[in-house]
């Protein structure tokens, strides 16, 4: 099987080798969309798809995987969406305008004893903190793929992200109730 570094490569000569990307990551991709745009989630990510394959000349592997590339390009798409819809005034009711609704989270937790108190943390975490939590728990991402996706070092990614686990842990007490450290969707 073709790696999809390889296939990212290949679709520059040949185009129709982006299809194969298309059909590998597509569910992850629209699933970490509906989690933070569940209304638009559809349309962003086409718009994913059409900006990956309008810009997969630009693809680096020496910068992450494919993988952490297009989880970067669904990042951008989905903060351009924001932005557009706060510049709009077309944020849903209850929603934030011009950042991430991660507010909805409580909706999604299994666990919805603690969701206000999940949700008073995560509201006090800073936003590269949040954002890192989101993309290794619920997309199951590496702390050094988040980074990848963030822009930022690896070790400034893993040492984010241990300070938005603690403090979470420390508002949970000793609550068995939310997974840490694998997917609390």
């Amino acid at each position: 099987m073709e790696s999809d570094e390889d296939l990212l490569t290949r679709s520059a000569r040949e185009p129709e080798a982006f299809e194969l990307l298309v059909v590998r990551h597509s569910g992850v991709l629209h699933g970490y969309l509906s989690r933070r745009a569940p209304h638009a989630a559809d349309d962003l990510l086409a718009e994913v798809w059409l900006q990956a394959f309008t810009g997969r000349g630009t693809y680096d592997a020496d910068r992450g995987t494919s993988r952490t590339w297009l989880f970067g390009v669904a990042r951008n798409v989905l903060s351009a969406h924001w932005r557009r819809r706060d510049h709009d005034g077309h944020a849903l009711p209850g929603e934030e305008r011009g950042s991430d609704p991660w507010h909805a989270v409580d909706q999604r937790l299994d666990a919805a004893a603690v969701a206000p108190l999940i949700r008073r943390t995560m509201a006090g975490l800073p936003d590269v903190e949040r954002e890192l939590l989101l993309l290794v728990a619920w997309e199951q991402l590496t702390p050094t793929e988040a980074a990848a996706v963030m822009g930022i070092p690896a070790g400034t990614a893993r040492s984010r992200l241990h300070r938005a686990r603690t403090r979470l842990r420390a508002a949970l007490g000793t609550s068995p109730l939310v997974p840490l450290t694998g997917d609390f969707a």
